[in-house]
């Protein structure tokens, strides 16, 4: 069967953390750059399919084809690897230790930041062409976007923060969800089917993604939108850091782990241990 039970996919998931913690520096790099770059680029054709058709839900429905291309090529997001390595460490797998974990965090994030931005830079040329003209109409767009998830949110201080980090909790727990249903199946179709479901729901309620940001943030500042890089930093992208890594782990890592690889007793063996403890008694 392509499908995969709950406790093997789980399993699988703790198997890849624990690859990934001991992965090649080289390696664990060019895999989250061509991540970000890809998922920088099935951003950009979301956005232009927004622009184009004035329909959110049909650029929602297509976004995840970048995500899907990326993982089905072994690359490697953040929003990924912050749910999956942890669970290595949980399960105390020999060697992976937390500065192993953070070590392939820095990697990774810094890998999806520099192909994002490549990205960001090659598209704003073409928004641009070659930063000759104003920004096409897609190219506003994007700029626009760039100071509503940024000053949007600081206009409403603390509860802006606060929303803003319930948002990025929210885009983890639906795209590790996508991470983890990579692995529910053993077939090509399967796998996607998987992977597209959550993300779809992720990008239509415009939750906040830490790498997909990294694309969308410095794209409205090459084109003009009105924000600074200080703006972006703490008004997006740390926050929404945070709040990726704890939505992922909360809601998608530790819940899985903790039902389908530490499961509790069964009814079954709860009867057979009521069975023998008279006789051993006796």
């Amino acid at each position: 069967m392509s499908y995969l039970a709950p406790a093997d996919f789980v399993k699988k998931a703790v198997d890849a953390g624990e690859a990934k913690v001991f992965m090649a520096t080289k390696d664990t790099f060019i895999r989250a750059y061509m991540a970000g770059a890809i998922l920088a680029l099935a951003a950009a054709f979301a956005v232009t399919i927004n622009q184009t058709t004035g329909q959110p839900l049909v650029a929602a429905l297509l976004f995840p084809v970048g995500f899907s291309m990326l993982y089905l090529l072994g690359y490697d997001l953040f929003t990924g690897v912050c749910v999956l390595t942890p669970l290595a460490l949980i399960d105390k797998r020999p060697g992976v230790t937390v500065a192993g974990v953070a070590r392939n965090w820095v990697l990774v994030f810094f890998g999806n930041f520099a192909g994002a931005l490549t990205t960001a830079v090659m598209m704003s040329i073409v928004f641009t062409f070659g930063f000759a003209t104003e920004p096409n109409a897609v190219g506003k767009l994007i700029a626009g976007i760039g100071e509503a998830r940024t000053l949007g949110y600081e206009k409403y201080g603390a509860s802006g923060m606060l929303t803003l980090f319930v948002r990025a909790m929210l885009c983890n727990w639906m795209v590790s969800t996508g991470v983890i249903g990579a692995m529910l199946s053993t077939s090509v179709p399967g796998k996607v089917i998987a992977m597209w479901m959550p993300i779809t729901v992720f990008f239509f309620m415009t939750f906040e993604h830490s790498v997909v940001n990294m694309f969308l943030f410095p794209s409205a500042i090459l084109m003009g939108g009105h924000l600074t890089v200080m703006d972006y930093l703490l008004w997006n992208e740390i926050p929404t850091l945070i709040g990726n890594i704890v939505g992922g782990i909360a809601f998608t890592g530790l819940m899985l782990y903790s039902t389908h690889v530490r499961t509790g007793a069964t009814r079954s063996q709860t009867l057979a241990a009521g069975v023998r403890r008279p006789i051993a008694a006796e």
